[in-house]
């Protein structure tokens, strides 16, 4: 058969395989705009047009692009380089984060643009739910989507010195709106070999026999690693700094799985098919094992021990019980506090499974390069095996020196033979502070000497990788007549799933901001991170925090109403103060101050709101309608030390270069950064480059994860620039022999009491003299200590008694971030947090069956938030300056998840005389509370299956 096909103009006659999908076709010659996101025509990410007309290209199969036209998003720009209409309103609105899903948005936007005043003009730009029911976007909330589809720009361009405070757009913007942003996988590597996995079917087994000799006939399979070719260390996926916050009970590949779904063996071959088809050769012989898949059996005495005949070296804290990790404390005595109390309040409350659903999957590739060869993102098929090699992995992470530091542990490496890059990557939420691919895949190329390739599917995301921690909280409350709180109370079981990846730690974060912003003499908490047969969980934004969050918020809320008091006002009383200590009954954190305060500023703000809302005047008739608040405080970084390294440096043209670690995943660090430096050294944006996330080329960095990229990386980067701000003034006044307080740096030179003298020329004669040190400083900074930020969000609700359908009328979130650094992308990162969490609280669960079998495996049975079921939300920051942060500045990434599901929570109850206790709060529940079909005394839980 002849082939045709045009390809942004250029011809291609090279036949698809049998099956091939387009965007599969287009991607391997080399149209790396088009995005896997699904497969399955979920997201809308893989989005093309095929002679004009839109169509998911994941379902579009390659053949019948035969004698057509198709436009990826590379060929939206005119021929000379001029972006197309549309690329140029997202880029100026900034109508992304990490960008992932920008393409499909851009070539449906383009599309309906096209579309418009013509024969087909269908009114779908004016009607956008509409419009983009086929588009999915994780971070943004979609309010920054429909400014740039409406013309709407946000961007500013500050002059020198001043960026700082100022809405800049990314620097990666253009390259995001043309296609042209490298993720993971938009990189060619000569002599690529794929990975894929064989997962176990049960919930608990011993593997007694692997043969593998049948998926080794498989033409085109070059190998097939089982547990008896992986080393037996013990290691946790979960990154931390000090890895001995996790538990170690994790192998690259176990004689024993602990859930449906956990990898067996790795099969490596030339294609993706090929290493398929190997996995469905492979014949295991299994011994089922005794599960449990509920915590609280898993904890009573004679449940299955998952971790059986692990000892105390691997840090679990009961084994026997299924018990990764415990807490336990008291502060006063809450006997006392509820005998003295006039009312007490007592309820549980239970928050389910939910993925982070990063378009982006888990994956990596790693290759070998030459020792003292270039150390570009690109390599050549170096298969020799000899001496004069290194490993390099290129990783969707957002943590490449901890991963590349257990990498080196596991397989006894030297570090200086490793180097994990990650190129922009395509959402994390914290479900990359994990190592899920890299360990496999670099076992893999050890052996094959052969750049290997692994990348989940969509449907791996769910059953493969991690999901945030379910858990049941059990909260009682006791208060004076006064509103006085006498006693907080807690019990926490944290359902960690079969590994215990970062299952202490979210257990133990998620009993310290949520007690200590309540002032209460007596305090108590028994909090457990349990072992089940489930998919593990992991690090998820928030990091425990909204669960409990939920529970304390909600209590609070229906403890005001007992009292006959305004809820606003009773946490007004109980609240703490700008000098109080933060005390919870796990002890006081000695590093942890609130060194700038805008609890009451957030409280204002909501009053406000109730005051003059007006959103009810249009409800339908019959319609109930109700408003609710909650709030929540936050620590800006982890406790423990998180540490930056960064180095800022004068370049040979005049402009400078900042070295910094964390990884840029839409977080918007990349820009604050070069904002944060252009202030120090007075000069523009554009002047100053950034290199990142490589170990090769920067100095050490934790990672991105804590709401660590401001006031950590951030803070080393400002200590980088004032010192060579201040090096090159010294050295400017000793080159001019002008005094140096009569030297003062400007955007391109130095003006020394009236003599001018350009950067290149300084950095010239640094060079000629040997005093290169001059024109570079290094800053470091160790996450302590640490600061709090607050958040109030508000909503009011209408709800349908007849259908249970819910809208939110109205959205206002206050937010405590210190000196924001830059308005626009923190709006989009409070907006995106406040997006997520409403699907959390809506819809999302990641449900498992009597098994622990995942049943949510794809984006149309797991539902996300899209356009039409995100409200625009009213931010509004608060008037602070912190004392610890960078120039005034406090994290604001994790923490506007955590009040959304109790604001919720309250408004539903307010309109409908209801207290839901479960997430998610979804319709079909919401009518049977309402209709008398579920629960009879006020407080309504859900199913089983939520949360199990």
């Amino acid at each position: 058969m002849s082939f045709s096909i045009q390809v942004n103009e250029q011809p291609f006659d090279s036949e698809p395989r049998a099956g091939q999908c387009l965007r599969t076709y287009l991607r391997e010659r080399g149209w790396f705009g088009v995005k896997k996101g699904c497969d399955a025509g979920d997201c809308g990410a893989c989005t093309v047009h095929v002679d004009g007309e839109p169509v998911h290209s994941c379902l579009y199969p390659a053949v019948r692009a035969q004698g057509r036209s198709v436009t990826t998003v590379e060929g939206l720009a005119g021929k000379g380089g001029e972006l197309h209409p549309v690329q140029q309103k997202f880029l100026d609105a900034q109508g992304f984060q990490c960008g992932f899903c920008t393409a499909g948005f851009l070539m449906t936007t383009a599309a309906l643009e096209q579309e418009k005043g013509g024969p087909h003009d269908d009114g779908k730009l004016d009607d956008l739910p509409r419009a983009l029911k086929g588009n999915i976007c994780r971070c943004t909330g979609y309010r920054a989507i429909e400014d740039a589809i409406r013309g709407v720009k946000h961007t500013e361009r500050p002059c020198a010195g001043k960026a700082v405070g100022k809405s800049l757009g990314a620097p990666a913007g253009p390259q995001v709106v043309t296609g042209a942003a490298r993720y993971t996988f938009d990189v060619e590597v000569p002599g690529l070999l794929h990975m894929k996995l064989l997962r176990s079917p049960h919930p608990h087994a011993r593997i007694v026999a692997i043969d593998t000799s049948a998926a080794l006939r498989v033409p085109g399979v070059h190998a097939v690693l089982t547990h008896e070719d992986a080393p037996a260390t013990l290691y946790s996926s979960a990154r931390h700094e000090h890895p001995t916050e996790d538990p170690d009970d994790t192998r690259v590949l176990d004689d024993t799985v602990r859930h449906i779904g956990q990898r067996v063996a790795a099969v490596v071959a030339d294609s993706e098919q090929a290493a398929e088809e190997g996995c469905r050769r492979i014949e295991v012989t299994y011994e089922e094992l005794p599960y449990v898949t509920d915590p609280e059996e898993a904890m009573r005495t004679g449940a299955p021990v998952i971790h059986e005949g692990k000892g105390p070296e691997v840090r679990i804290a009961r084994v026997e019980n299924n018990v990764a990790g415990e807490a336990h404390g008291e502060v006063g005595s809450v006997d006392d506090g509820f005998a003295e109390a006039a009312v007490v309040h007592e309820e549980t409350f239970r928050t389910q499974r939910v993925q982070h659903a990063s378009l982006e999957t888990h994956g990596c590739v790693a290759y070998f390069e030459p020792k003292d060869g270039d150390s570009g993102d690109n390599s050549g098929d170096n298969s020799d095996g000899g001496t004069g090699e290194r490993l390099t992995v290129r990783s969707s992470t957002q943590t490449p020196f901890l991963t590349r530091r257990a990498l080196c542990a596991l397989y006894g490496l030297p570090e200086d033979e490793v180097r994990v890059v990650a190129g922009r990557v395509g959402g994390g939420f914290g479900g990359k502070q994990e190592m899920l691919t890299e360990d496999i895949v670099v076992l893999a190329a050890l052996k094959l000497r052969r750049p290997v390739k692994l990348e989940y599917t969509r449907a791996e995301q769910f059953y493969g990788a991690t999901t945030r921690h379910p858990f049941t909280i059990r909260i009682k409350l006791g208060a004076r007549a006064d509103g006085t709180l006498t006693a907080i109370q807690m019990r926490v079981v944290s359902n960690t799933g079969a590994y215990g990846n970062h299952g202490p730690a979210v257990m133990f974060h998620s009993v310290g901001e949520s007690f200590a912003l309540y002032r209460a003499p007596n305090k108590k908490v028994e909090a457990y991170s349990v072992y089940t047969n489930g998919v593990p969980a992991g690090a998820f934004r928030g990091y425990g925090l909204g669960q409990v969050t939920f529970a304390v918020e909600s209590a609070m809320d229906e403890m005001a109403r007992r009292l006959d008091m305004d809820p606003l006002a009773f946490r007004e009383k109980n609240i703490i103060g700008p000098g109080d200590h933060m005390v919870g009954p796990i002890g006081e954190e000695e590093d942890l101050h609130i060194a700038s305060y805008g609890l009451a500023q957030c409280l204002g703000i909501v009053r406000t709101a109730i005051a003059e809302d007006r959103s009810t005047d249009d409800v339908p008739e019959g319609w109930l309608t109700g408003q609710g608040t909650a709030m929540a405080m936050i620590a800006t970084g982890p406790p423990g030390g998180h540490y930056a390294d960064a180095t800022v440096s004068l370049l040979g043209d005049g402009t400078y270069d900042i070295a910094v670690g964390t990884a840029e995943f839409g977080n918007g660090t990349t820009t604050v950064h070069r904002q944060i430096t252009a202030g120090a050294l007075n000069t523009t944006v554009d002047r100053i480059a950034i290199r990142q996330s490589d170990t090769d080329v920067v100095r050490h960095d934790t990672g991105a994860f804590g709401s660590a990229g401001t006031v950590v990386a951030g803070k080393a980067v400002l200590l980088a620039a004032e010192s060579l701000a201040g090096r090159l003034k010294t050295f400017a006044a000793r080159h001019t022999g002008v005094a140096r307080h009569l030297c003062a740096l400007e955007a391109e030179v130095f003006d020394c009491a009236g003599r001018t003298v350009t950067l290149k020329e300084l950095y010239e004669a640094a060079h000629a003299e040997g005093a290169q040190d001059e024109i570079t400083a290094e800053g470091h900074w160790g996450g302590s200590p640490r600061s709090v930020a607050f958040n109030a969000q508000w909503f009011r609700i209408a709800v349908d008694p007849d259908t249970g359908e819910m809208k939110i009328l109205r959205s206002v979130h206050a937010a405590d971030a210190g000196k924001v650094m830059n308005p626009l992308q923190c709006r989009g990162q409070i907006e995106g947090g406040v997006a997520q969490a409403l699907g959390a609280t809506l819809f999302e669960t990641v449900r498992l069956d009597e098994r622990g079998e995942v049943t949510t495996a794809a984006f149309r049975r797991y539902r996300l938030p899209q356009y039409a079921d995100v409200p625009r939300t009213e931010v509004h920051f608060m008037e602070t300056t912190d004392a610890i942060g960078p120039l005034g500045a406090k994290s604001m990434s994790e923490s506007p998840f955590n009040p959304v599901a109790p604001a919720f929570a309250n408004a539903l109850f307010d309109a409908t005389g209801i207290r839901f206790t479960e997430m998610p709060v979804t319709r079909d529940r919401v009518w049977a509370a309402i209709n008398g079909s579920n629960g009879s005394n006020g407080s309504v839980g859900g199913d089983e299956a939520v949360g199990g």
